[in-house]
């Protein structure tokens, strides 16, 4: 924001904001509130303006296109943005003659995703990913914006009821352990069979802590000091596993005398 003040302080507002007239008088912005409120920190009494006649969905629309066009935004910025959008596209193209029931629902849900994909630049199966993120209880959704849950364990948690995250969250708490996904998705399978509780969760998270505690890892830049370039993987690995065995027979005849 700071930076942001300081070009509009230079440069002033150069893209115009987008707002709509408002029933009541006055019009309501629809993008450009960072811009707007950059521009009062830098003194400035006037702003460029378009202003456009919209629907309610039309500036939604008009709204998430915006802020997904940002460089940085947040998984649970994208998550309601998706679902924002997606749900003003419903609300556009309903029409009752198409068809009825369920199968009219799933074929008009199918087709709205496809377009918040399309024009997002992403997948629909990532869509209705990202839109799985905001059945999250607010605590978790805060912990895969920072970056403390990854986004594959998060939509598999997203599944749980909101009593069974908080209890997850406890959980995780207690362990200080992060979920993996295979974590997450044997938690997700408890809920679905009515099992899931915070016992269940504290073993499960528990058991990936006690198994990263007993694994030793080492870097391949570390191996590499030791190996000729021309080694492989497999070969730098049987090395390894040779020397280990000599090794253990040295102790093993040190040990006898």
């Amino acid at each position: 924001m700071q930076r942001t003040v300081e070009s509009v302080a230079q440069f002033g507002v150069l893209a115009p904001l987008i707002a709509r007239p408002r029933p009541e008088g006055g019009y309501e912005i629809i993008s450009g509130h960072r811009r707007q409120h950059a521009a009062q920190l830098a003194g400035l009494t006037t702003l460029p303006v378009i202003v456009r006649n919209m629907s309610d969905d039309e500036a939604v629309i008009h709204m998430v296109d915006s802020n997904l066009q940002r460089e940085h935004i947040l998984p649970s910025e994208r998550a309601f943005a998706y679902k924002m959008k997606l749900e003003a596209i419903k609300n556009q193209g309903a029409r009752s003659d198409l068809t009825s029931g369920q199968i009219g629902q799933k074929l008009q849900g199918t087709i709205s995703r496809d377009i918040v994909a399309q024009e997002a630049g992403d997948s629909s199966r990532n869509v209705q990913r990202f839109i799985r993120l905001t059945n999250l209880i607010p605590e978790l959704l805060d912990l895969v914006d920072q970056k403390k849950i990854s986004f594959n364990p998060a939509v598999e948690l997203s599944y749980l009821t909101a009593s069974e995250q908080q209890d997850f969250l406890e959980a995780m708490q207690d362990t200080q352990n992060a979920p993996s996904l295979s974590q997450a998705q044997r938690i997700k399978k408890l809920s679905q069979e009515g099992k899931c509780s915070y016992d269940a969760m504290f073993d499960i998270m528990g058991e990936e802590k006690k198994a990263e505690m007993d694994r030793v890892t080492i870097k391949n830049e570390v191996l590499r000091k030791y190996f000729p370039k021309s080694y492989t993987p497999k070969q730098m690995q049987d090395t390894i596993i040779k020397l280990l065995e000599q090794w253990q027979k040295k102790r093993q005849r040190s040990q006898e005398r």
